[in-house]
């Protein structure tokens, strides 16, 4: 698997010099996901972690219903990029096919999974259950511990990071991707498949909410989104729609609670 980042020559310059130096930069490669022998999307990711990407991809876009649906995976290398090859159950495959499409992402993503605004309006928006409380001493601790966990960010600087934390604050699984969806999809597949349950915790990005953060999230039952920036007016409506308790501004001790509060004290 190529390298998370690499060394590239730079002038940094200070004070008017120049001076030649060498600097950590964060790689995006191109990602094929291919279910069943049919490549489905192309996206630009980090290349790590791309089992789990590929695991969260599959459920946060309803491709898969778990990950007992998934029958394989594996990674495979080409001279131009990657491929992550999987095998669906039959009738996931089924329903997969009769929505296939081509679609390159980036790492401004679009709306992954659909092909018309009528499918967009048709999307259903998952509901999530009762999940645990939430207090600001949990944020604080959260967004500390995320600091020292941020790897690949302080190599390169270019980089988000999707956390799963515990309700008290501690963080228990961190993945980062140039892409703010892909982090979270690596995420999502990292939980299914080390945890199960998306019900014992809250995420949190180091990134603005946007619609297909929150959709995502839905998506697979997580209840409480938590982001260092700003959410998108979208996203709150979705939030509000999907039962989710949506936190933005998350910064020491300032946090805008912008749906569903009863689960923040």
């Amino acid at each position: 698997m190529a390298d998370a980042h690499g060394m590239y020559g730079v002038d940094r310059w200070t004070d008017g010099a120049a001076v030649r130096a060498e600097d950590s930069v964060a790689e995006e490669v191109p990602v094929a996901l291919v279910y069943n022998g049919f490549s489905h999307a192309v996206m630009m990711a980090t290349p790590q972690d791309l089992e789990d990407f590929a695991v969260g991809f599959s459920l946060s876009e309803g491709i898969a219903g778990s990950t007992r649906e998934i029958l394989d995976i594996e990674v495979v290398e080409h001279a131009h990029g990657t491929e992550v090859q999987m095998q669906l159950a039959g009738e996931r495959f089924a329903q997969l096919r009769a929505r296939r499409r081509a679609m390159t992402g980036r790492t401004g993503c679009g709306i992954c999974g659909v092909e018309s605004l009528d499918q967009l309006a048709c999307r259903p928006i998952a509901k999530v259950g009762a999940t645990g409380m939430l207090d600001a001493g949990a944020l604080q601790r959260a967004q500390a511990e995320l600091q020292s966990r941020q790897h690949l960010f302080d190599l390169t600087g270019a980089v988000h990071a999707a956390a799963w934390c515990g309700f008290d604050g501690r963080v228990e699984l961190v993945r980062e991707d140039v892409g703010r969806h892909n982090a979270l999809d690596k995420l999502i597949g990292a939980i299914a498949a080390q945890r199960g349950s998306f019900n014992e915790g809250f995420l949190f990005m180091t990134s603005r909410a946007s619609y297909e953060i929150v959709q995502k999230s839905a998506a697979v039952g997580i209840a409480v989104v938590v982001a260092v920036s700003a959410p998108t007016g979208m996203a709150v409506r979705v939030a509000q729609a999907a039962g989710l308790t949506l936190i933005g501004f998350a910064r020491g001790e300032r946090h805008s609670v912008y749906s569903h509060p009863e689960r923040v004290h």
